[in-house]
């Protein structure tokens, strides 16, 4: 027998709420289950490797490095931004989504629809990434969940308009981050990279991996 309550979505994981639906979960991933997902990304690398996107009217390259996961991933170069089911390098479909990220998905996004999308950025000693929105989607209720392995990165997060008042925290190996509801088009960006701040990646530098929604859920 069920009861009206069978069907609640369950509590969100502790956190902290830096801007309203901004959710900081500290330490979410332990140690093993970090090396566990970094294991399924560089599988993933090995199918899609890394490569450098450019800005759509400059040319200018990116500092960070990418790649993607699932059914669609993010690209940017002469042609603008936008989503597309192949690599741009190699032509072949991007690789599936690790189930790992999947179940991540379900815990901290709290939506039913499963992501399209895990834009992966690989971040050097000297990368960073510009305040900027998340909003080449076509849908903008489903949340933005992002993954931090690696070396600890300056995190910066404002509001929905460019030149308004920021706040900086501290994203360490193991965290997650959330922009939801009132945060979902916060401009947010990467100012530096603590180089030294985790021992996770052989090679140092930070992984970033971002989970979203690209379409209306059907």
């Amino acid at each position: 027998m069920t009861g009206p309550h069978d069907s609640m979505p369950a509590p969100l994981p502790a956190h902290l709420e830096v801007a309203p639906g901004a959710l900081w979960f500290r330490e979410a991933l332990d140690r093993e289950a970090q090396a566990a997902l970094l294991a399924d990304i560089r599988a993933v690398l090995e199918e899609a490797p890394l490569f450098t996107p450019a800005m759509p009217r400059t040319g200018k390259p990116f500092s960070v490095r990418m790649s993607n996961c699932g059914p669609l991933g993010w690209v940017s170069d002469a042609a603008g931004y936008r989503y597309q089911p192949f690599h741009p390098n190699t032509r072949a479909p991007w690789p599936a989504m690790p189930p790992a990220l999947a179940a991540l998905w379900t815990t901290y996004a709290a939506v039913p629809a499963p992501p399209e999308a895990c834009l992966i950025n690989y971040y050097g000693p000297d990368a960073r990434m510009s305040l900027h929105q998340d909003r080449d989607e076509a849908d903008f209720t489903a949340p933005v969940l992002a993954l931090s392995l690696g070396d600890t990165a300056l995190f910066r997060i404002g509001g929905e308009t460019r030149g308004g008042a920021t706040r900086s925290i501290r994203l360490a190996s193991g965290d997650i981050f959330l922009l939801s509801g009132p945060s979902r088009l916060a401009f947010h960006g990467i100012d530096r990279i603590l180089p030294g701040t985790s021992t996770l990646l052989a090679e140092g530098g930070r992984f970033n991996l971002t989970l979203r929604r690209v379409n209306p859920a059907t």
